[in-house]
């Protein structure tokens, strides 16, 4: 009988921390699950500059797929949850900026593919930029709830990359125009240019996402 008394009071300090403490979220759960499917996206976009193939683009079209349905799963349960922890518009924000790296990852070895378009300095370069811009907010949206402040960091982080791939961008562009204007080139040139603004978008979506993950946390942490 003592026993149990003494186990009682002593376990009170462990209960009282679990009725307490943050309960896990799965909005940011979901947001978790997107953005680890981002840097998979990312890393097979690298993978494929280095040495296209079909199971490079096959492997960033069905995480696109994956990524879609998470979405769609989300707003279902935005529908459906009368009080949300976090900014609904702000989940959906980040949700819809996620997303649309990994449709525009797609889009760029899908046409990279079809147009038959080999990888060059300025595409490898820039799909490693849109890798780093990835794991930055993957690593936001891992520290938000315990380590905001560190969340923020990885934030400021990955607008950085959106700035340097801004930068690659206006680059690549000018290269394009220094070429030779015969009909052959002029036609490279479209399709890169096509390419080029594939990646720009995405790494667009990289600062959205991360403006996002701020106002987050200015509002509620």
């Amino acid at each position: 009988m003592i026993d149990r008394i003494i186990r009682f009071f002593t376990g009170i300090p462990q209960r009282l921390r679990g009725w307490f403490s943050r309960k896990p979220d799965h909005f940011i759960e979901r947001l978790r699950q997107q953005c680890a499917l981002g840097t998979e996206a990312t890393a097979a976009l690298i993978d494929y500059m280095e040495k296209p193939s079909k199971k490079n683009a096959q492997r960033v079209r069905q995480l696109e797929k994956d990524a879609d349905e998470l979405l769609r799963m989300l707003v279902d349960e935005l529908n459906r949850t009368f009080v949300t922890p976090i900014d609904r518009e702000d989940l959906y924000k980040l949700s819809r900026a996620v997303d649309d790296i990994l449709d525009d990852t797609w889009f760029t070895i899908n046409e990279m593919d079809i147009l038959e378009v080999e990888p060059n300095s300025f595409l490898r370069d820039m799909a490693e930029l849109l890798g780093h811009g990835a794991e930055e907010i993957k690593l936001a949206m891992d520290r938000l709830e315990r380590h905001p402040g560190v969340a923020s960091t990885h934030a400021i982080r990955a607008k950085s990359i959106k700035n340097d791939m801004e930068t690659l961008y206006a680059k690549a562009l000018a290269d394009l125009f220094r070429k030779p204007k015969d009909l052959e080139n002029v036609i490279t040139m479209l399709k890169l240019r096509e390419i080029y603004r594939h990646l720009f978008h995405a790494g667009g979506r990289i600062g959205d996402a991360a403006n996002t993950i701020d106002d987050i946390v200015v509002k509620f942490f």
